[in-house]
C-alpha cells in the first residue's frame, strides 16, 4: 500500500493548527494496559450507555441527564443489570428522570451480559479490552457490535476512545481522507474497507512511533474543516 508519509501529513495539520505546539496540544492521550484494566466494569457499561443514548441527539442533553440514569440504573453494577427483570426495564425506560426510549434502554441489560460474558474468560471486562492489540483494534469493534447491542458504527470506536482505549475513528475528516488517498473504497464498514484502514493506521504508527488515536486525529486536523 503506497501511503502518503506521516510526516507530510503532520505538518500539513500543524501548519492548519499554527504550530507543531498548537497541534500537540489538541492530542489525545491513550490509557496503559495497566490503567484500562483497573477501570470497573460499571464505568464501561455506563459509558457504552451514554454514547448509545447521545447517538442521534444533543450529546450535551444527554450529559445533563446523566446523574438520573447513574440513579436510576443503580450505577450500572453489572449484577444488578444481569438479574433485573423485564418488566422493570420497562417501568425504568418511563422514568422522567432519564431520556426515554425503551429500545435504547434494553441495551444496558443486553450489553451487561455481554460484559459479564467477557469477565469470565479474562477477569474483568477491562481486562479483556486492555489486552485486545491495538494492531487489530477493528477486531475489538467487530466484537462490540457482534455481542453487544447499538455499538457499530463509530458507537464502539468513540466509547472505546472515551475510556482511553487506543483506537482510531472513522470520523467524517479521516474517511474522507482515506477516501481520496483510495486506501478504502466501497462501504466504510465492510470488511475489506475496514481491514485496508487498520493496515494503513498500522504502518503510520510503525513510521510515527504514535498511538492511533493520535494518527487519527492528526489526519482529521490536516484535512476537512477544522482549520481553526
Amino acid at each position: 500500500m503506497a501511503l502518503e508519509k506521516f510526516s507530510e501529513i503532520y505538518h500539513r495539520a500543524a501548519t492548519r493548527k499554527g504550530s507543531n505546539s498548537d497541534l500537540e496540544q489538541r492530542l489525545a492521550h491513550p490509557k496503559s494496559v495497566k490503567e484500562l484494566s483497573e477501570i470497573p466494569d460499571d464505568r464501561w457499561l455506563a459509558t457504552f450507555s451514554q454514547k448509545i443514548f447521545q447517538s442521534g441527539m444533543n450529546w450535551q442533553v444527554v450529559r445533563n441527564k446523566w446523574p438520573g440514569f447513574e440513579e436510576v440504573f443503580w450505577g450500572f453494577d453489572i449484577e444488578k443489570m444481569c438479574l433485573t427483570p423485564p418488566e422493570m426495564w420497562e417501568e425504568k425506560a418511563t422514568n422522567p428522570a432519564i431520556i426515554r426510549h425503551l429500545g435504547k434502554v434494553m441495551t444496558i441489560p443486553h450489553n451487561a451480559q455481554m460484559m459479564k460474558s467477557a469477565a469470565k474468560q479474562h477477569g474483568s471486562f477491562a481486562q479483556f479490552v486492555a489486552e485486545w492489540p491495538e494492531s487489530d483494534i477493528i477486531g475489538l469493534w467487530a466484537h462490540l457490535k457482534k455481542h453487544g447491542s447499538r455499538l457499530g458504527g463509530n458507537t464502539g470506536p468513540y466509547s472505546l476512545r472515551m475510556m482511553g482505549k487506543d483506537t482510531f475513528i472513522l470520523s467524517g475528516d479521516v474517511e474522507g481522507y482515506l477516501r481520496a488517498h483510495k486506501i478504502i473504497e466501497g462501504g466504510r464498514d465492510t470488511r475489506k474497507s475496514l481491514h485496508a484502514a487498520q493496515e494503513a493506521f498500522n504502518q503510520w504508527q510503525e513510521e510515527s512511533g504514535r498511538p492511533l488515536c493520535q494518527i487519527s486525529q492528526i489526519i482529521a486536523f490536516s484535512v476537512g474543516d477544522n482549520s481553526y
